[in-house]
């Protein structure tokens, strides 16, 4: 998907031109029946060309392996009768090096992320909790926003950041700590809601199952597994956001609509004890390189050497310049050129970027709007 820059206008190098006393600057023999009180006319003219280049950024490199191709997890019958699931070639080798890119940066949810919020000095059942209802504010969130709600609210909400005083609090004060996060409102009311029912039905604890964690108001599956996982330590399942959905696609491990769909096709394969990890290391990864719109493919090693089939590295780049040339022409008979140049030019961000951008299982409300390609000026 060509999507055009709307700060690639510029001054263009050939802007320079003759002045009048240049042979093209002005007309050689200018009519002399001309009446100098006659208004000024305008000349427009457009010319453009167009050409090919390669990305600058991302050089073909001799006996670069060639692209990946597509292949997935597939089912095969053996000798038994029994149907098992062949992982894709080369997933060890691409969670390697994915997880060696991710020892090499720092990415927002290793200090940020909700199973790293819980203060650590508070209870058990308290720090349980408050894991809880960060990944209840995690979604449509950024981890910094996340964090900061979280951190407010350990701080200075009375009585501590605990179930008894959720309960005790009125909506618009627990409002008020939450503010800015995606949804607030609802949110809010989740929150509350959720917090009667602990207290209620599970002795004003989180639920220890996966089907009572599902069962509170706002939490669905991703929440529920990555919630068993850093609250109780018990990896029962794959908590798969947007960034494990979307990675896991792009590189060909299964074709799946649903995150839904990705947690058992990656189930059905990937070793349990892999299971802890792949959230954190493919929501970093989605964070710092393969991002969401703009994935950086000439900085990711898996495209380096050819395992990525979804990378856009050494993508042929069009530009298009298109210069404007104005004449104008004074009484006095002088004549000024001006010309500007637009360029325009098809970036790496491709269709399959935007399309990726799927919101999350636990999104509430209305999806945020589909990026749509910007014209140039």
């Amino acid at each position: 998907m060509a999507v055009k820059d709307e700060n690639a206008q510029s001054d263009s190098e050939l802007s320079s031109v003759p002045d009048a006393s240049g042979s093209e600057g002005r007309e050689t023999n200018p009519s002399r029946k001309r009446k100098r009180r006659q208004a000024a006319p305008v000349m427009l003219k457009r010319e453009s060309k167009e050409v090919s280049i390669t990305s600058i950024a991302s050089p073909k490199k001799a006996g670069k392996p060639k692209k990946a191709r597509r292949v997935p997890a597939k089912k095969v019958v053996g000798a038994d009768g029994r149907v098992k699931v062949e992982p894709p070639p080369n997933w060890e080798e691409i969670y390697a090096l994915t997880r060696e890119m991710r020892n090499e940066m720092v990415a927002p949810v290793d200090t940020m992320g909700c199973a790293s919020l819980a203060d650590r000095k508070a209870s058990p059942k308290d720090q349980r909790f408050q894991t809880l209802v960060a990944l209840m504010l995690s979604s449509q969130t950024k981890d910094t926003v996340t964090s900061v709600a979280i951190k407010g609210m350990q701080d200075n909400m009375p009585g501590g950041f605990n179930i008894e005083s959720v309960l005790a609090i009125d909506p618009p004060a627990l409002n008020a700590f939450i503010n800015k996060v995606g949804f607030h409102n609802l949110k809010t009311k989740y929150i509350k809601q959720a917090a009667e029912v602990l207290r209620d039905k599970w002795a004003s604890d989180i639920p220890d199952t996966i089907q009572g964690l599902i069962s509170l108001p706002g939490v669905g599956p991703k929440m529920a597994y990555l919630c068993m996982s850093a609250a109780w330590g018990r990896d029962e399942g794959i908590g798969v956001d947007v960034h494990v959905h979307r990675i896991t696609n792009l590189w060909g491990w299964h074709k799946t609509k649903q995150p839904e769909e990705t947690r058992a096709a990656l189930e059905s394969w990937l070793p349990k004890d892999k299971w802890h990890y792949i959230n954190n290391l493919l929501v970093g990864f989605g964070q710092t390189i393969c991002l969401p719109v703009g994935r950086r493919c000439g900085e990711c090693k898996l495209a380096e050497r050819g395992l990525c089939p979804s990378a856009v590295v050494g993508k042929s780049t069009k530009v298009k310049e298109e210069a404007a040339i104005t004449k104008l022409e004074r009484p006095n008979g002088e004549a000024v050129v001006r010309q500007k140049t637009v360029v325009a030019k098809e970036s790496d961000v491709t269709a399959e970027d935007v399309e990726g951008a799927i919101p999350d299982i636990e999104d509430i409300g209305k999806a945020p709007p589909r990026r749509s390609a910007r014209k140039a000026l």
